[in-house]
Protein backbone atom coordinates (compact mmCIF):
# COMPACT_ATOMS: atom_id res chain seq x y z
CA UNK A 1 0.00 0.00 0.00
CA UNK A 2 1.28 3.41 -0.91
CA UNK A 3 2.20 5.75 1.95
CA UNK A 4 -0.42 8.32 0.99
CA UNK A 5 -3.15 5.67 0.90
CA UNK A 6 -2.03 4.28 4.25
CA UNK A 7 -2.05 7.78 5.73
CA UNK A 8 -5.56 8.47 4.43
CA UNK A 9 -6.72 5.16 5.88
CA UNK A 10 -5.12 5.90 9.27
CA UNK A 11 -6.54 9.42 9.43
CA UNK A 12 -9.98 8.09 8.60
CA UNK A 13 -9.73 5.44 11.31
CA UNK A 14 -8.40 7.91 13.87
CA UNK A 15 -11.24 10.34 13.12
CA UNK A 16 -13.83 7.57 13.44
CA UNK A 17 -12.38 6.36 16.74
CA UNK A 18 -12.16 9.93 18.06
CA UNK A 19 -15.86 10.45 17.30
CA UNK A 20 -16.67 7.20 19.11
CA UNK A 21 -14.56 8.31 22.08
CA UNK A 22 -16.44 11.61 22.23
CA UNK A 23 -19.79 9.77 22.22
CA UNK A 24 -18.61 7.39 24.95
CA UNK A 25 -17.41 10.33 27.06
CA UNK A 26 -20.87 11.90 26.77
CA UNK A 27 -22.48 8.61 27.78
CA UNK A 28 -20.20 8.31 30.79
CA UNK A 29 -21.13 11.82 31.91
CA UNK A 30 -24.84 11.01 31.58
CA UNK A 31 -24.45 7.79 33.55
CA UNK A 32 -22.42 9.59 36.24
CA UNK A 33 -25.19 12.20 36.57
CA UNK A 34 -27.75 9.43 37.02
CA UNK A 35 -25.56 7.70 39.61
CA UNK A 36 -25.32 11.01 41.48
CA UNK A 37 -29.14 11.25 41.45
CA UNK A 38 -29.39 7.77 42.96
CA UNK A 39 -26.81 8.69 45.59
CA UNK A 40 -28.85 11.76 46.55
CA UNK A 41 -31.99 9.61 46.76
CA UNK A 42 -30.16 7.12 49.00
CA UNK A 43 -28.91 9.88 51.29
CA UNK A 44 -32.35 11.47 51.47
CA UNK A 45 -34.05 8.18 52.34
CA UNK A 46 -31.42 7.50 54.99
CA UNK A 47 -31.93 10.95 56.53
CA UNK A 48 -35.72 10.63 56.82
CA UNK A 49 -35.92 6.96 57.79
CA UNK A 50 -37.60 6.40 61.17
CA UNK A 51 -38.10 10.11 61.76
CA UNK A 52 -41.44 11.68 62.56
CA UNK A 53 -42.27 15.16 61.28
CA UNK A 54 -39.08 15.39 59.24
CA UNK A 55 -38.50 18.58 57.26
CA UNK A 56 -37.08 18.76 53.77
CA UNK A 57 -36.48 21.17 50.94
CA UNK A 58 -38.61 20.74 47.84
CA UNK A 59 -37.28 22.26 44.62
CA UNK A 60 -39.73 24.62 42.92
CA UNK A 61 -37.48 25.63 40.02
CA UNK A 62 -34.88 28.28 39.25
CA UNK A 63 -32.70 27.06 42.13
CA UNK A 64 -35.45 27.87 44.65
CA UNK A 65 -36.89 25.61 47.35
CA UNK A 66 -39.68 25.52 49.89
CA UNK A 67 -39.34 24.00 53.32
CA UNK A 68 -41.96 21.35 53.93
CA UNK A 69 -42.78 18.75 56.53
CA UNK A 70 -42.87 15.08 55.51
CA UNK A 71 -46.03 13.47 56.89
CA UNK A 72 -45.22 9.87 55.91
CA UNK A 73 -41.66 8.65 56.42
CA UNK A 74 -42.60 5.00 56.09
CA UNK A 75 -43.25 4.92 52.34
CA UNK A 76 -41.92 6.56 49.22
CA UNK A 77 -42.85 6.60 45.53
CA UNK A 78 -40.05 5.04 43.45
CA UNK A 79 -39.71 5.56 39.72
CA UNK A 80 -39.47 2.38 37.66
CA UNK A 81 -38.70 4.06 34.35
CA UNK A 82 -40.84 4.97 31.34
CA UNK A 83 -42.95 7.24 33.56
CA UNK A 84 -44.08 4.40 35.83
CA UNK A 85 -43.75 4.59 39.62
CA UNK A 86 -44.74 2.46 42.59
CA UNK A 87 -45.20 3.05 46.32
CA UNK A 88 -42.66 1.16 48.44
CA UNK A 89 -41.61 0.91 52.04
CA UNK A 90 -38.41 2.88 52.72
CA UNK A 91 -36.29 -0.28 53.11
CA UNK A 92 -37.60 -1.70 49.83
CA UNK A 93 -37.03 1.63 48.09
CA UNK A 94 -33.45 1.71 49.38
CA UNK A 95 -32.90 -1.79 48.00
CA UNK A 96 -34.39 -0.87 44.64
CA UNK A 97 -32.36 2.32 44.36
CA UNK A 98 -29.16 0.47 45.34
CA UNK A 99 -29.81 -2.16 42.64
CA UNK A 100 -30.45 0.49 39.99
CA UNK A 101 -27.34 2.38 41.04
CA UNK A 102 -25.26 -0.81 40.83
CA UNK A 103 -26.59 -1.47 37.32
CA UNK A 104 -25.56 2.03 36.27
CA UNK A 105 -22.11 1.56 37.80
CA UNK A 106 -21.73 -1.65 35.78
CA UNK A 107 -22.76 0.21 32.61
CA UNK A 108 -20.26 2.96 33.42
CA UNK A 109 -17.49 0.39 33.84
CA UNK A 110 -18.30 -1.25 30.49
CA UNK A 111 -18.35 2.10 28.70
CA UNK A 112 -15.04 3.01 30.35
CA UNK A 113 -13.52 -0.27 29.14
CA UNK A 114 -14.65 0.51 25.58
CA UNK A 115 -13.26 4.02 25.86
CA UNK A 116 -9.91 2.67 27.11
CA UNK A 117 -9.65 0.32 24.11
CA UNK A 118 -10.41 3.16 21.70
CA UNK A 119 -7.94 5.46 23.45
CA UNK A 120 -5.28 2.76 23.26
CA UNK A 121 -5.85 2.43 19.50
CA UNK A 122 -5.61 6.20 19.03
CA UNK A 123 -2.43 6.43 21.11
CA UNK A 124 -0.90 3.52 19.20
CA UNK A 125 -1.78 4.69 15.69
CA UNK A 126 -1.19 8.45 16.01
CA UNK A 127 2.63 8.17 15.92
CA UNK A 128 2.35 6.00 12.81
CA UNK A 129 0.23 8.65 11.10
CA UNK A 130 2.63 11.40 12.19
CA UNK A 131 5.59 9.42 10.82
CA UNK A 132 3.83 9.00 7.47
CA UNK A 133 3.08 12.72 7.35
CA UNK A 134 6.73 13.56 7.97
CA UNK A 135 7.84 11.01 5.39
CA UNK A 136 5.47 12.39 2.76
CA UNK A 137 6.43 15.98 3.54
CA UNK A 138 10.08 15.02 3.33
CA UNK A 139 9.67 13.46 -0.11
CA UNK A 140 7.69 16.41 -1.40
CA UNK A 141 4.48 14.42 -1.94
CA UNK A 142 1.28 16.32 -1.35
CA UNK A 143 -0.89 15.07 1.45
CA UNK A 144 -4.55 14.86 0.50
Amino acid sequence: MEDRERLNQLVSQLNMYQEQADILNQQIETVKANIADFTIAQETLESIKDKKDAETLVPIGAGSFIITEIKNTDEVIVGLGAGAAVKKKIADAEESIQAQKKDLEDVSNKITEQLNKITEFIVTKTPEAEALIQKLEGTGNQIQ
